[in-house]
């Protein structure tokens, strides 16, 4: 009878030092994807931001890179705050940007003829221009407009103007000139840096998914607009 008793506690004991060794790995897994998790969600937006566009459901095409520009400011963060930053993970962020940022934003325009055509491609090549070779030594500093800034302006322009196609594709060179400028923008760090900022996020987040569309684009278009022209005065980052 006690080698029974000592082999049945052997076998709980065994059996719950393997299911705690399995929470620890799933837990150590979820620590090192949530990031990657938000770049994928990132990149179904821009994907279903597409298909929207292609079936010119365009109002939510531009909801949808709304919810991209909140979810990219935030992946970076979590990778931050995790310890989890990788180069796989700087990929999909990367290819996440171009999708959302780049092809998504750029059928906003509504291309139609060679011209249209040329700008729309224009426009993604800036972004990935932007993405893959304006590096910087710089620390907490960007070279260029970053692409997300540049598409929530377009998607709220859009969204405020009813869809006024001439004053978008102005909007979209202009911020074409400010992506390929290898001037200076700092990196905002919204969820990382003084109180106020993630209070702007959290307003982000509840005028993008529980208030009216306009409400949203007029709080996105604010946001993107100060980021733009008051880059450090308003958004330098101070952690």
């Amino acid at each position: 009878l006690p080698r029974r008793v000592a082999g049945v506690f052997q076998s709980t004991k065994k059996l719950f030092l393997s299911e705690r060794a399995g929470w620890g790995r799933m837990l150590e897994f979820i620590r090192k994807n949530a990031a990657n998790g938000l770049s994928v969600a990132n990149l179904v937006a821009g994907l279903s931001s597409i298909l929207c566009s292609i079936n010119r459901q365009y109002h939510h095409s531009c909801w949808l890179l709304l919810v991209g520009f909140l979810l990219d400011l935030a992946d970076g963060a979590v990778a931050r705050q995790l310890d989890a930053c990788s180069a796989l993970g700087a990929k999909l962020d990367d290819f996440a940007d171009f999708t959302t940022f780049g092809l998504a934003t750029a059928l906003l325009l509504q291309p139609q003829g060679i011209l249209d055509g040329l700008l729309a491609i224009a426009y993604v090549m800036a972004v990935f221009a932007r993405l893959c070779f304006f590096s910087t030594g710089i620390p907490f500093t960007y070279r260029g407009l970053p692409c997300p800034y540049a598409s929530s302006l377009l998607a709220g322009t859009f969204l405020l103007t009813g869809g006024n196609v001439t004053l978008l594709r102005v909007t979209a060179i202009i911020m074409i000139l400010f992506m390929v400028d290898r001037g200076f923008y700092p990196h905002d760090k919204v969820l990382e840096s003084q109180l106020w900022k993630k209070l702007v996020y959290a307003g982000g987040v509840v005028a993008v998914l529980f208030s009216p569309m306009v409400v949203a684009s007029i709080y996105c278009l604010a946001w993107s607009t100060s980021y733009i022209i008051f880059p450090f005065a308003v958004w330098s980052c101070k952690a």
